[in-house]
């Protein structure tokens, strides 16, 4: 009977985090574009349906019994929820660089509240993302709300895609002509490349990385600089 009770109970979590989660991606969908420019203008609107997944992520924490999967893609929608909220409530605006609170930018604003914990977006990325998971799509994942990042995807992540949709992020950041300029000789890319690079090269060096994605095979002997980073906004 014990055991039927927590089969059941299970069975309505899983379906509530569904609903909820179903919330975002019916967000994403509406106001983020394939190209991942966002509509803020259209979103403030639906502020409060942002509010209400949000609120979602203020009673959750996650459980031990949870996947690697549904962890990874729990952490990685809630930085991206909580940075579209942050740029919502400064809107207007003409880059995210712009917001302050007492001497503090936006990704060392405490503001990030998972459970009874309050988090500031460089903690969920640095200290949660990449230390526990290990994997560099990480980066084509969380969004920093500028031109220069990987686009914003308009599909929330799940246990089940996550490893697909950051795949498929990954491989349309690096072979964004906008974002990475890729040719057999020279290859001028991103600076995330740049400031993260040892999460890129645990396994071989950053053109056997690139090169796993890349439409373009890269000589190993390959040229690298760095473009510059664009802090504009990716809105419309």
């Amino acid at each position: 009977m014990k055991k039927i009770l927590f089969t059941f109970i299970a069975f309505l979590m899983l379906l509530h985090t569904n609903a909820q989660t179903s919330i975002f991606n019916d967000l994403l969908q509406q106001h983020v574009s394939d190209e991942g420019i966002v509509d803020y203008q259209s979103f403030k609107k639906d502020e409060a349906k942002l509010d209400s997944y949000i609120k979602y992520l203020e009673k959750t924490t996650p459980e031990s019994s949870w996947s690697k999967d549904k962890e990874r893609a729990f952490w990685i929608n809630a930085y991206n929820a909580y940075t579209i909220k942050l740029i919502l409530e400064n809107y207007p605006l003409k880059s995210i660089m712009e917001i302050e609170r007492k001497d503090k930018n936006a990704w060392k604003i405490p503001f990030a509240k998972i459970g009874n914990t309050t988090y500031t977006l460089d903690h969920i990325e640095h200290q949660i993302l990449r230390k526990k998971f290990f994997d560099p799509k990480i980066h084509v994942g969380v969004n920093c709300a500028s031109m220069s990042c990987p686009k914003l995807g308009n599909v929330a992540f799940t246990e089940e895609n996550i490893d697909a949709e950051l795949t498929k992020l990954m491989k349309a950041f690096i072979n964004d002509q906008n974002r990475n300029k890729i040719t057999e000789k020279r290859i001028q890319i991103s600076e995330i490349f740049n400031w993260f690079k040892g999460d890129f090269t645990k396994n071989g060096s950053i053109i056997d990385y690139l090169n796993k994605y890349s439409e373009t095979e890269i000589k190993s002997n390959a040229k690298i600089s760095y473009l510059k980073y664009d802090w504009s906004l990716n809105g419309k």
